[in-house]
């Protein structure tokens, strides 16, 4: 048998191995990544947070950047949440599935105008949308992770 051949059949095989008898993958996601996800959320999100406290802006512009920071973490786990339900076949609202995405849109957008027309060093802009994209990226991995571990724990 060819080399080539053998190769493309043991793919194949581990492929199979990681899924379950629904279709899903069950590989449970490694203990560095969950470890990474959570030291990148909370980083991103204790970086934005001591940003803010030593900013010299108003208290009205904090609570801005803050409750910015709240809904863009809520808006990306209920992306994820709903797109990997949709994935799974379970039921979505087309509704709900539209005002996540609509959410995490309006949540990036309110921090770009809010850092646009704000009267910061451009280092400091770039230090905040830094942060907040590295926060939100990061609270998505790491309710991948969650639901990951827990459907494979739950078997």
């Amino acid at each position: 048998m060819d080399l080539n051949v053998k190769i493309e059949e043991s793919k194949q095989k581990t492929k199979e191995d990681l899924k379950d008898s629904n279709g899903l993958f069950n590989q449970k996601p490694t203990p560095a990544f969950i470890g990474a996800s959570w030291i990148a959320l909370l980083t991103g999100v204790t970086s934005y947070c001591i940003g803010l406290w030593n900013a010299t802006m108003q208290l009205n512009e904090k609570g801005y950047y803050f409750t910015i920071l709240l809904f863009g973490l809520f808006a990306a786990v209920s992306i994820q949440k709903s797109v990997r339900d949709k994935l799974e076949g379970l039921p979505v609202s087309d509704m709900y599935y539209g005002i996540s995405w609509f959410s995490v849109i309006c949540a990036i957008l309110l921090l770009i105008i809010g850092l646009w027309n704000a009267e910061l060093l451009y280092s400091e802009k770039g230090f905040y949308a830094l942060s907040y994209l590295l926060s939100i990226y990061a609270s998505i991995a790491v309710q991948k992770n969650t639901r990951d571990k827990n459907f494979i724990d739950s078997k």
